[in-house]
């Protein structure tokens, strides 16, 4: 599995879990839980692929942790601002922090993920 498969993977696992935080941060937005992991998942979707392509580029673990970190932000900022407006009513940290350690943790782990290499059996 190379990296961008491998973050792909991880950003849409973890994208399930940043969804399902809503329930801790915010339990008024029980009701709208299905689209909420359903969004925080492509989100992570995006985010694992971005962050694993970057990986697979440059091999630096503090500039892998922080172009996760940005992307993670950058793909959850439209987001906060579209519910503030649309709800008028502020989840901006509910979603910004949840959705920058997505991306956080899918950089480290991208920059540390060792692809398996293939041998070649000669007969």
């Amino acid at each position: 599995m190379n990296k961008p498969v491998f973050g792909l993977v991880l950003g849409g696992v973890l994208g399930i879990f940043d969804g399902l935080s809503a329930l801790l941060s915010s339990p008024e937005v029980s009701s709208q839980i299905v689209g909420i992991v359903i969004g925080s998942t492509f989100k992570g979707l995006i985010a694992g692929v971005l962050v694993g392509w970057f990986s697979k580029k440059v091999n630096s673990l503090p500039l892998g942790i922080l172009f996760g970190l940005i992307v993670g932000a950058a793909l959850a900022l439209p987001i906060a601002i579209m519910n503030t407006s649309a709800l008028h009513h502020n989840y901006y940290w509910q979603i910004m922090l949840p959705g920058s350690v997505v991306g956080l943790i899918v950089g480290y782990a991208t920059q540390r993920y060792e692809p398996a290499r293939q041998t070649v059996v000669s007969s």
